[in-house]
C-alpha cells in the first residue's frame, strides 16, 4: 500500500477542490488503497471522494467535508472525525474504532457490513481480505452527531457513545451494541430488533416507534425513557377536542379573562397533536406537560407556565416568549432561533422576567435568541448554539457552558459545477 507524504496529499486536495469548483487543473481524489495515517485533512471539501480501503488511522479530518464519499473498508481508528459531514457516505465495513464523529453528521450514511472486491483481467470479482466484515464502532464517541436514516445493520458498536445523538428512522437491527451510551439519544422511528443493547445506558433517551423485537436488553438503564406509551392525560381525555379549547383560549386573551376559558395541559400528553405554528397560547398552563417534538415556531407564549414541561426537538423559532416560565423544562435539541425569551413589561413599573432555572437545553439552537434579562441559573446549555444571541443582563449562574457556540461559525463557500 502506497504511502503518501502531507505535501503529496495537499496537492491532491488542492486539485480535488478545484475539481468541486469545475476550475481548470481540478481532478477528482482518487486515494483508495492509499496509507494516509496520521495525515492532516482537516477542513478539507472530500465531497464525492473515492477513498476505498485507504488507511486514515489516527488522521485528522476534523471538519472535513466527505459527503457522498466512498469509505468502504476505510481504516479510520482514532481517526478524529469532530464536525465533520458525511452525509450519503458510504462507511460499509469501516473500521472506526475509538474514533471521535462527535457532533459529526452521517445522515443517509451507510454503516453496515461489507466486503471489498476488485476484477481481475477478466473481469471476475475477487474479494479483498483487509479487515473486512462488519462496521467496527467500538469505543467510537458519536456523542451529539446526527445520524438520522443511517443504516448500521449487523454493525459491532459495544462500549460506543451515542450521547445526545439524533438516531431518527436509524437501521441498527443486529447490531452489538452492548454497554453502548444513548442516554439523552433520539431514537424516534428506528429499527433495533435483534439488537444486543445488554448493559446499555438508555437514560432519558427517546424510543418512541422503536422496533424492539427480539432486542436484548439485559442490565440496560432504561429510566426516563420516553416511549410511545402516554404520560399522564392524553389529547382524548381533555374537555373538548385541543382546537376548540385553543379557540376559548385566544378569546379568553383577548377579552383579558372576560370571555373564553384558559387552557390548561397541566399533566398532558400531547403527542400527536397537530402543528401550532403562530398558536395564541398566552398564558397558558401546561406544567409537566409532554410536548415533545410540537411545533410551536412563532406561537405566542408570553407567561406561560411551563415549568418542568417535556419540550425537546420543538420547533420555537421565532416565537415570543417573554416572562415564560420553563424552570426544570426539558428544550434538549429545541429550535429556538431568534425566539424572544426578554422580560415581559406588565406596566411602567413591572416587568417579569423570562424563568429558565435548572432548564436543560443541551444542543438546543438559541442562534439570534433575545436573552436580555432571562434567568438561567443552573440552566444546562452545553453544545448550545448561541451564536448571535442577546445575552445583556442575562443571568448565568451556575450554568453549565461547556462546549456552548458564542459566535456564529464561519460560512462555507459552496461549490458550483459548470
Amino acid at each position: 500500500m502506497e504511502r503518501l507524504s502531507q505535501a503529496e496529499l495537499d496537492e491532491v486536495l488542492r486539485r480535488h477542490e478545484l475539481y468541486r469548483k469545475a476550475r481548470l487543473g481540478g481532478a477528482r481524489a482518487v486515494l483508495s488503497f492509499f496509507d494516509l495515517s496520521g495525515l492532516d485533512l482537516a477542513g478539507r471539501d472530500l465531497t464525492d471522494a473515492d477513498l476505498a480501503g485507504s488507511i486514515l488511522s489516527n488522521a485528522n479530518l476534523a471538519g472535513c467535508t466527505l459527503d457522498r464519499a466512498n469509505m468502504f473498508a476505510c481504516d479510520l481508528r482514532d481517526a478524529n472525525l469532530r464536525g465533520a459531514s458525511l452525509l450519503k457516505t458510504d462507511l460499509r465495513g469501516a473500521c472506526l474504532r475509538a474514533a471521535d464523529l462527535t457532533e459529526a453528521s452521517l445522515l443517509d450514511a451507510d454503516l453496515r457490513e461489507g466486503t471489498l472486491a476488485e476484477k481481475d483481467r477478466y473481469g471476475d470479482l475477487h474479494v479483498i481480505q483487509i479487515e473486512t466484515g462488519p462496521s467496527e464502532m467500538q469505543r467510537a464517541d458519536f456523542r451529539g452527531a446526527n445520524l438520522t436514516r443511517a443504516r448500521l445493520v449487523g454493525a459491532m458498536a459495544a462500549n460506543a457513545d451515542f450521547g445526545d445523538a439524533v438516531l431518527k428512522n436509524c437501521k441498527m437491527s443486529r447490531v452489538d451494541l452492548r454497554n453502548a451510551n444513548f442516554s439523552g439519544a433520539d431514537l424516534e422511528g428506528s429499527d433495533l430488533s435483534g439488537a444486543d443493547c445488554s448493559g446499555a445506558n438508555l437514560k432519558g433517551a427517546v424510543l418512541t416507534g422503536v422496533a424492539l423485537a427480539g432486542t436484548e436488553l439485559a442490565g440496560a438503564d432504561m429510566s426516563d425513557v420516553l416511549t410511545d406509551r402516554p404520560l399522564g392525560r392524553t389529547l382524548t381525555q381533555l374537555p373538548a377536542p385541543l382546537e376548540e379549547l385553543m379557540d376559548l383560549h385566544a378569546a379568553w386573551v383577548a377579552s383579558t379573562g372576560r370571555s373564553g376559558r384558559m387552557l390548561d395541559l397541566s399533566g398532558v400528553d400531547a403527542r400527536g397533536a397537530r402543528p401550532l405554528p403562530r398558536a395564541v397560547l398566552t398564558a397558558m398552563r401546561g406544567a409537566d406537560a409532554c410536548l415533545y417534538g410540537l411545533d410551536l415556531s412563532g406561537a405566542q407564549l408570553q407567561a406561560a407556565m411551563l415549568e418542568r414541561a417535556d419540550l425537546r426537538a420543538c420547533g420555537l423559532r421565532k416565537a415570543d416568549l417573554r416572562g415564560i416560565d420553563l424552570r426544570e423544562a426539558r428544550l434538549d435539541k429545541a429550535d429556538l432561533s431568534g425566539a424572544v425569551l426578554r422580560p415581559l413589561v406588565i406596566d411602567t413599573d413591572r416587568l417579569v422576567a423570562s424563568q429558565l432555572v435548572g432548564a436543560s437545553l443541551r444542543y438546543a439552537k438559541l442562534a439570534g435568541a433575545d436573552l436580555r434579562g432571562a434567568v438561567l441559573r443552573a440552566a444546562d446549555l452545553s453544545h448550545a448554539d448561541l451564536a448571535g444571541a442577546l445575552l445583556d443582563d442575562a443571568d448565568l449562574t451556575g450554568a453549565d457552558l461547556t462546549g456552548t457556540v458564542l459566535e456564529p461559525k464561519p460560512a462555507k463557500a459552496k461549490a458550483r459545477r459548470g
